[in-house]
C-alpha cells in the first residue's frame, strides 16, 4: 500500500471487508456540495510505479492530491489529466500499444488510449495542455522516490462536466537502473530530442472511476498494466471527513463509539434508517 503523507491520504483503518482513506480536504468539500473522486495508479512500462489521486471538485474549483511511488528519485515527473471532454472513450494503455515493439510504452503509443493533455498538473503557473513538458515546473520525486502533489486548479465548465471522463498519468521511467534520466537508457524522447525517452515515457496511469455521496461499487476495470481496480469509489460523510470505501462487504465498521454500517445498496448513518 501506497504510504501517505500528513492530512492527504491517511488511512484510519484496514479490515478485510474494507479499507478506509479519509480526505480532509475532500470532507469539506463534499459537506459544501461538492464531488470528490478516488484513482489508484498502476505502473506501465514494468516501473514498479503505483499511487493514489484524490479529485475534489467544489464548483469549477478542482483540487488535485497525488501521493506515489516507484519514480526516479530526486527526477521530476510530467504528470497530467489525459482524455476528453467530448465524450470520447479513452482509457489506460497496456504492454499490447508498444507497437515498435522496442519494449517500451513511449508516450506518442499510449496517447492512442489515453488522449491528449487536457490539464498539465504542474506545481506553478499555468496548468495548459502546452505546459505539458514544463518539467522544471513538475514535481520531483524524493530519494525514496516517492511525490507528494496538491495542487488546486481551476477549470473549465466541460471538466467538469466530464472529470469522470478523464485519468491521471505520471511520466518518467529508469531502464537502466541508474537513478536518473539520460540517453542511455533509452534513446531520445519521440517528443522532444533534447529530452531522453526515460523522461517522457509513462510510468504509470489511472481512471477516473469515482462517484459522488450514495453511489454504490459496480463491476471492475482494468488499468494498464495493473490489476483488476473498483470501478466506482463510494464517497461517505463520517463526523463531518470524507470517507472512501472500498471494497465493501456487508458488515459494520466502528468509528469512534459510532457505529456505520455499509451495506450493498444503502448507506446506513448512526441511529437513523437507510
Amino acid at each position: 500500500m501506497v504510504k501517505r503523507a500528513g492530512r492527504r491520504l491517511a488511512v484510519i483503518a484496514t479490515v478485510p471487508a474494507a479499507v478506509f482513506l479519509t480526505l480532509g480536504l475532500s470532507g469539506a468539500a463534499l459537506a459544501e456540495g461538492g464531488k470528490a473522486y478516488q484513482i489508484d495508479l498502476a505502473e506501465l512500462n514494468d516501473s514498479g510505479s503505483r499511487g493514489t489521486v484524490m479529485l475534489s471538485l467544489k464548483g469549477n474549483q478542482l483540487t488535485v492530491q497525488i501521493e506515489s511511488e516507484g519514480m526516479v528519485p530526486g527526477q521530476p515527473s510530467a504528470q497530467h489529466l489525459h482524455g476528453s471532454t467530448k465524450g470520447h472513450d479513452f482509457h489506460c494503455p497496456d504492454a499490447s500499444d508498444d507497437k515498435n515493439r522496442d519494449g517500451i510504452l513511449n508516450n506518442t503509443e499510449a496517447t492512442v488510449d489515453y488522449g491528449d493533455i487536457n490539464i498539465s498538473l504542474t506545481t506553478t503557473g499555468d496548468t495548459k495542455a502546452t505546459s505539458g513538458l514544463a518539467v522544471e515546473r513538475m514535481p520531483v520525486a524524493d530519494k525514496q522516490g516517492k511525490v507528494s502533489y496538491e495542487r488546486t486548479i481551476t477549470v473549465g465548465q466541460d471538466v467538469v462536466e466530464h472529470i469522470k471522463d478523464l485519468h491521471v498519468v505520471q511520466h518518467g521511467i529508469d531502464r537502466n537502473n541508474n537513478d536518473k534520466y539520460d540517453f542511455e537508457g533509452a534513446g531520445k524522447s519521440e517528443l522532444d530530442p533534447k529530452l531522453p525517452q526515460e523522461a517522457t515515457a509513462p510510468t504509470n496511469c489511472g481512471e477516473v472511476k469515482g462517484a459522488a455521496v450514495g453511489s454504490i461499487p459496480v463491476g471492475g476495470i482494468e488499468t494498464g498494466g495493473g490489476t483488476a481496480q473498483s470501478a466506482a469509489m463510494p464517497i461517505v460523510m463520517v463526523a463531518g471527513v470524507a470517507v472512501v470505501v472500498y471494497a465493501v462487504t456487508a458488515g459494520a465498521i466502528a468509528v469512534g463509539r459510532k457505529r456505520v454500517a455499509v451495506l450493498p445498496g444503502r448507506t446506513q448513518t448512526p441511529g437513523g434508517a437507510a
